[in-house]
């Protein structure tokens, strides 16, 4: 790397305890593309009990968890951590939630007679209802500043997340359930805040957004790659979903 490249500083947000559905591949994804390109890279971590600093990184990730460790997470999430993340939001660092990660960016997650503490980072609340979990493939069209574009994925979340009136949905469904499986939303878009339920990872099966989310984070325009193996898998979440 050469002397004055850039460097993205990443800091992934409990990744002990929300690591399911294989979404630590969103960070080998974005190490990769910095990589090709010649951009540094630094991976931290804050945990349970650990400080975070809100000035520190570029881009802070959280993945999803279980529902034992996320009751575990959003209490120390609300306790030592919100503070640092509205800081971090407010001063434009990008914040990348994806499934449990992006339900503890809202008000609250009412888990049956249980209500999980949120960050407050968006105006959205998560409940439990009747009906059966929202599972399949599933593709929206989003607006990341560069036009609309497909992202496709897979969803499964027994939650129904709900947003006021101001927020705005990461993207429109084009196939399968979304937020809440009845408004055709997903996801939600604040700022450099981006919350969404599409994992199995998201940015392997979406090179796109990992080039996008590492603009924000750096300010910078990118050259773009040779994605031959980025575009097929892309393809084959499209299909996967049903475009």
């Amino acid at each position: 790397m050469a002397d004055g490249a850039p460097r993205l500083r990443v800091c992934a947000l409990y990744p002990d305890l929300m690591n399911i559905y294989a979404d630590r591949g969103n960070i080998a994804v974005l190490r990769a593309r910095c990589e090709w390109r010649g951009i540094g890279f630094e991976l931290a971590s804050s945990s349970l009990n650990e400080p975070l600093d809100p000035d520190a990184h570029d881009l802070l990730y959280m993945g999803g968890g279980q529902d034992r460790d996320q009751r575990i997470v959003a209490h120390d999430l609300a306790e030592s951590k919100a503070e640092a993340l509205r800081a971090a939001a407010g001063s434009g660092t990008v914040i990348l939630a994806v499934c449990g990660g992006y339900q503890l960016l809202g008000h609250s997650y009412e888990m049956g007679h249980e209500e999980l503490p949120g960050a407050g980072l968006a105006d959205l609340w998560t409940v439990r209802e009747e009906g059966p979990r929202l599972i399949g493939n599933c593709a929206i069209e989003a607006d990341l500043g560069t036009g609309p574009r497909v992202i496709a994925g897979f969803e499964n979340h027994g939650g129904r997340t709900y947003l006021g009136e101001g927020e705005t949905p990461l993207g429109t469904v084009v196939k399968g359930h979304g937020n809440n499986g009845g408004d055709g939303r997903e996801g939600v878009l604040k700022g450099n805040v981006i919350g969404t339920y599409l994992h199995g990872p998201l940015l392997p099966k979406n090179a796109w957004v990992a080039d996008r989310l590492l603009e924000l984070a750096l300010d910078v325009e990118l050259e773009p790659l040779d994605d031959a193996l980025e575009d097929a898998a892309h393809a084959s979440a499209r299909r996967a979903a049903g475009l």
